[in-house]
């Protein structure tokens, strides 16, 4: 019987179907960060649980990690007490942690491609919303709550709802100056922040199968903004050979033989969805969120919506994010000026994206009343980029750059709006107070896009810098 990939692994996974009809799904890597696991530790102790199985849990410190300076004790008091409690709990259980002062610390959904830890065919959970970024290789990948963490950490199981599944083609090739970025921002705008409930995203298509490993995590990172719980790309040459010689990769034959394995957990060629959609990636352009979710989005030739033009159940919202965004119904996104530029996140703080933002930059200056930051998702990623002289690109273009960490993604650290700012930004969330101020306001973009806005000041339109020569 044909199969999606999704059905293939959550059977191989399933222990057992529960009597509240929820699968018990045995989960094959766990990944920890600072923020979502003491209490789901501190559970564990007052039942004098052990960790079922140490090997299959990883930890990095990400989210709350300093990046202007990495140096320990932290000055930041709260970023220096989560991480030494992560120390504790990872060393009293047996579990591997990278902390800033080795090579291979970072963003945990960059790190655990980077390491070989994501592979096809795996269930995937972490205490992060953006665990679906793993999808991008074939695995079923899931952010968790603190209960679930503790669960998965006792029993290496998770009870879980069963999924629909959506496939999701996109056909064609991608215009010059529009990124994956543009495109799963489209991909949200057309079916909505609530489309995805109840669902696993199976993205394909002859503009996915063209993509490298990048921008397909890109594309899976953002799923869980239209809603669904997982979104996967079905696994090919181009992730065997990203996975190849990677440090927990299958070392020699046995990775020819894993490959043998993860393709035939790939969709059958006559499977069945539950909803199929087509997408036609010509008609795709470089796209802007303008509101406060991350399905309120123009592309940047296009004008702002008026509430009085969409649908009425849409109306209030539409009117609450551009009075909170202090943006007019009716105008253009392109001219809107910003106050900071960030270029990072677990969405777009790969080599290849900060590649992108430094060809935007280089020998331009950032806008005078902008700051700008860079931020690499892993110190792997800030090393690799040093080498190739892109930090002194951003550096002599007016960015600061940084050491790797979530930032100002999420802003519980040091990098963060204040008052009123905007911000360009690379990153997956534009809700209100997302970057560390309560009135501070998020435009989404590719990080191409940002780094074009730094220098302008402005939103500006990405391929008419192209066509000038950059």
């Amino acid at each position: 019987m044909a199969e999606t990939l999704f059905h293939k692994v959550w059977n191989a996974h399933r222990v057992r179907t529960l009597a509240s009809g929820q699968t018990q799904l045995f989960i094959g890597l766990h990944l920890v960060h600072e923020v979502t696991s003491p209490q789901a530790f501190d559970m564990l102790r007052q039942q004098g649980l052990p960790v079922a199985f140490p090997e299959r849990t990883v930890a990095t410190i990400d989210h709350i990690v300093p990046t202007s300076s990495q140096k320990r004790p932290f000055l930041d008091v709260m970023a220096e007490e989560m991480t030494v409690a992560l120390e504790r709990n990872c060393r009293d259980f047996g579990i591997r942690l990278y902390l800033p002062d080795s090579d291979e610390q970072g963003i945990v959904h960059v790190i655990g491609p980077q390491l070989g830890l994501t592979q096809p065919g795996l269930t995937i959970a972490c205490g992060d919303s953006h665990t679906s970024t793993h999808g991008a290789f074939g695995a079923i990948a899931m952010g968790i709550g603190t209960s679930q963490v503790r669960d998965v950490l006792a029993s290496q199981c998770l009870a879980v709802e069963p999924l629909k599944v959506r496939r999701i083609d996109v056909n064609g090739q991608l215009r010059p100056g529009v990124f994956a970025k543009d495109v799963i921002l489209t991909i949200i705008r057309r079916l909505g922040v609530q489309g995805g409930v109840g669902y696993a995203y199976e993205y394909g298509g002859s503009t996915l199968d063209r993509m490298t490993m990048d921008e397909r995590m890109t594309i899976c990172n953002m799923s869980i903004e239209g809603g669904a719980r997982a979104g996967y790309v079905n696994p090919d040459e181009v992730t065997f050979d990203y996975l190849r010689g990677r440090r927990f990769a299958p070392p020699g034959d046995a990775f020819d033989a894993a490959v043998e394995w993860w393709r035939s957990m790939a969709s059958d060629s006559d499977a069945t969805y539950d909803d199929v959609v087509t997408m036609n990636a010509a008609e795709i352009r470089p796209t802007v969120t303008w509101g406060i979710n991350p399905g309120q989005s123009v592309y940047v030739d296009e004008k702002l919506p008026r509430p009085a033009d969409v649908p009425a159940s849409d109306r209030p919202s539409v009117s609450e994010a551009l009075e909170f965004m202090s943006l007019h119904a009716g105008e253009p996104i392109k001219g809107t000026k910003i106050d900071v530029a960030f270029v990072g996140s677990c969405t777009n703080a790969r080599l290849s994206d900060l590649r992108e933002a430094a060809r935007m930059v280089e020998g331009r200056h950032v806008a005078p009343h902008v700051k700008a930051l860079a931020v690499p998702g892993s110190q792997s990623v800030r090393l690799a980029a040093e080498r190739e002289g892109l930090d002194r690109v951003f550096i002599e273009a007016g960015f600061d750059w940084r050491g790797a960490g979530c930032s100002m993604c999420l802003a519980m650290n040091q990098d963060r709006l204040e008052g009123r700012e905007i911000c360009a930004s690379s990153s997956n969330r534009n809700f209100k107070g997302r970057q560390g101020s309560p009135t501070g306001r998020t435009l989404l973009m590719s990080p191409a896009m940002v780094a074009a806005a730094a220098v302008a000041g402005e939103i500006v339109d990405v391929r008419e810098i192209a066509r000038n020569g950059h």
